[in-house]
């Protein structure tokens, strides 16, 4: 029973660190950088035939080149709110619109505006490293809670205990490797 449980807790622990990884990605994706990136606009809810659907449920996304994102709606009719919702989304972007087609040029970004998104994912990333740890506290009072009911063993504890920390770490370095490769990416660019 003890091992079977060992290896449910680490299972359940690593599927819900991984989970918070992804979605820090994900959000990482969605900041501007200065170059163009489908992920900027894919999550853009347009109000098509008054239902709110993703851009890239409605579109197709490219990006023709490193500063221009490419909208080409299947229905053209879509254009004008595909439009708008990209103005109202506060990417601070603006979309030109050619009939068939929405263009955005990627503005360069200035130093400041550079620093400021540094700090805006720096506490991004701060907020899921707490994500990380709120998961640990979790599992980690799960498996105090069975000890103190007596259903595992002090030595099967200590060592899941260990294995969670590991885990911790492991996760908690993912996520400052990924804000390094972004910062890098918004100061560098």
């Amino acid at each position: 029973m003890s091992e079977d449980f060992l290896d449910e807790i680490v299972e359940e622990t690593r599927d819900k660190m991984v989970d918070t990884i992804k979605a820090f990605q994900n959000e990482l994706s969605r900041v501007r950088t200065g170059r163009a990136s489908t992920s900027l606009v894919e999550h853009i809810i347009v109000s098509y035939y008054n239902t709110p659907t993703p851009m890239n449920q409605i579109a197709n996304i490219s990006v023709p080149d490193p500063r221009t994102i490419l909208i080409q709606p299947w229905d053209t009719t879509a254009i004008g709110e595909a439009e708008k919702a990209i103005q109202q989304s506060g990417l601070g972007i603006t979309p030109s619109n050619d009939g068939k087609a929405i263009r955005i040029v990627m503005p360069l970004l200035t130093e400041e505006r550079r620093k400021e998104l540094v700090k805006i994912i720096n506490k991004m990333a701060e907020d899921f490293r707490i994500s990380i740890r709120n998961v640990r506290k979790d599992i980690n009072h799960k498996i105090k809670t069975q000890e103190k009911e007596q259903k595992i063993p002090e030595d099967v504890v200590k060592k899941i205990l260990s294995l969670i920390q590991d885990l911790t770490d492991q996760y908690i370095k993912d996520i400052k490797d990924l804000l390094d490769t972004k910062e890098k990416e918004i100061l560098d660019f």
